[in-house]
């Protein structure tokens, strides 16, 4: 609707300039006449005029504003809808992508684990699967030793009991001759033999390399003979007898038991008895050192073993005294006698061991010296094998026992067992490196025997020489030479100052040319 029309717009439109008359202006002469009242009338109107003409448009603009007010808050109201349900969904939606990316955080760690684990299972079944094939090569070959070891036994048992005595030629012939003939059914008597290893021999079925090459770094000689010598001294049930003039396995002895307090006596001495009850009471080794062809009787009780057990404890008498018998006490005797007779039932008490020096044997411990002073390269390469194969076993022995025993005791998973994966894994690697190292030392020992050949002549005449020396006492009780004296000026030939060697000149052999008296010219 239009605005009421103003009659007083010409007036208000001159109102500033209209001047007021002094009736209304001055309110002590106002008089209450009409046209006073007509003039408040005008001011008034006008005034409401002039407010009216301000009010009404903010009157519209309020409303107008209430509208878009309301409308805005309509608006508004419906925003706040929208947008909780907004946040409902953003919620739901945010609670799915969680759980989403747990199951993938879930399935992630279990594919990890799987494959882990699929890694351990590969790495398990190729460790047991290496190892299952060598332990059945293992219980094959055990199950074939255990159908040979009755044969091996009796080999070895009887060499130790009847060799000892010999030479080493006798020592083959009754080897070879007797033995394995019987053992083997070559002999009527035997009744058909026993099973027995494929040239079985002695040596190698009582001991091994590294108990070998100990026994060579104990100053026993490394030749065969000596090598049986030490096998027989340590395996034999009976005291050993040894026949020893050129004090060759007395000084092997004394290395061989310094570790455990060996003690040195002769008889004769005033402390001989106690020595010897000290020595049974700790389990200690005794040397019993340049005996004759007898000994006293007061020692007939320990030579016979004539024990006799008292409870739990075990005694031997010795005079009028029993005394405490400990299993680790071990009598050594000794002779310096080159042919001793014995009589029967000595050698029946003990087992007489044969370390007096033959030629053969002499030859064969100086080939073993020449090879080690001219070409050391090769006995070291060789004892560093043997040592690398000891080490490796032991390990492999450990090992396999630690297998066994997690196997054994083995509760829940075996792949979350990584001590028992990693084991098999390093008996695996060990195994390899087992089998390299036993062909290298096969290679080396073969080398090491075709090198030994070439100074087998030099052993010979060496060996030679100190038996025309030893028949010098023929001449004159004055010439008596030593084996370690001859061995001592062996060496020096070998080693000590000599000219440029000449493989081709004279003999043939340097070594030997070098060892051999000039010839004088004619």
């Amino acid at each position: 609707m239009a605005p009421y029309p103003n009659p007083f717009l010409s007036v208000l439109s001159r109102k500033q300039s209209l001047p007021l008359c002094p009736l209304c202006t001055s309110r002590s002469h106002l008089a209450r006449t009409s046209r006073t009242g007509l003039c408040d009338f005008v001011l008034n109107i006008t005034k409401y005029w002039d407010v009216n003409e301000e009010v009404e448009p903010k009157r519209q603009a309020a409303a107008a504003a209430a509208t878009q007010l309301a409308e805005a808050i309509s608006a508004k109201d419906d925003a706040l809808a929208k947008k909780e349900e907004a946040e409902r969904v953003v919620a739901a939606q945010t609670e799915q992508y969680a759980a989403a990316v747990r199951d993938k955080e879930e399935a992630a760690a279990e594919a990890e684990v799987c494959a882990s684990k699929l890694g351990l299972a590969k790495r398990l079944m190729a460790a047991l699967g290496s190892e299952g094939a060598r332990w059945e090569r293992e219980i094959v070959n055990l199950r074939a030793r255990l159908q040979l070891l009755p044969g091996d036994v009796l080999l070895a048992s009887a060499f130790v009991s009847y060799s000892g005595c010999f030479s080493k030629r006798f020592r083959a012939e009754l080897l070879q001759e007797t033995f394995l003939p019987f053992l083997e059914g070559g002999m009527e008597v035997s009744k058909g033999g026993v099973a027995i290893s494929a040239g079985a021999d002695p040596l190698h079925l009582l001991t091994t390399e590294a108990e070998r090459a100990a026994w060579a770094s104990e100053c026993l000689p490394a030749d065969r003979v000596s090598m049986e010598n030490g096998a027989i001294a340590t395996h034999c049930a009976r005291w050993p007898l040894m026949i020893d003039p050129q004090l060759q396995g007395i000084t092997w002895v004394k290395k061989h038991e310094e570790a455990r307090g060996v003690k040195v006596i002769r008889l004769g001495q005033p402390e001989l008895m106690p020595t010897l009850e000290a020595a049974i009471a700790a389990g200690v080794p005794l040397i019993l050192e340049n005996l004759g062809v007898t000994y006293d009787a007061v020692l007939a009780p320990v030579v016979s073993r004539q024990l006799h057990r008292r409870g739990r404890s075990t005694f031997i008498t010795l005079g009028d005294k029993d005394v405490d018998f400990n299993p680790a006490f071990k009598l050594y005797l000794q002779t310096k006698l080159s042919n001793p007779h014995y009589p029967p039932e000595i050698q029946a008490e003990m087992t007489l061991i044969n370390f007096m020096v033959t030629e053969i044997g002499l030859e064969d411990q100086l080939l073993a010296l020449t090879v080690s002073k001219e070409r050391p390269d090769l006995e070291e390469q060789k004892a560093e094998l043997i040592s690398a194969q000891n080490e490796a076993k032991i390990k492999i022995s450990e090992l396999e026992e630690g297998i066994l025993q997690q196997l054994a005791n083995a509760q829940g998973d075996l792949l979350d067992n990584m001590p028992l994966i990693e084991n098999l894994e390093n008996s695996k690697s060990l195994v390899a490196e087992m089998a390299e190292k036993m062909v290298e030392a096969g290679k080396t020992e073969m080398q090491t025997n075709s090198s030994r050949e070439l100074y087998r002549k030099v052993a010979a005449r060496g060996a030679l020489m100190f038996f025309l020396l030893s028949e010098l006492c023929l001449v004159h009780s004055f010439h008596h030479y030593s084996l370690n004296a001859f061995i001592t000026v062996f060496q020096s030939a070998l080693t000590g100052q000599r000219h440029r060697l000449n493989w081709l000149g004279g003999t043939g052999n340097a070594l030997l040319d070098q060892i051999l008296p000039t010839r004088k010219k004619p």
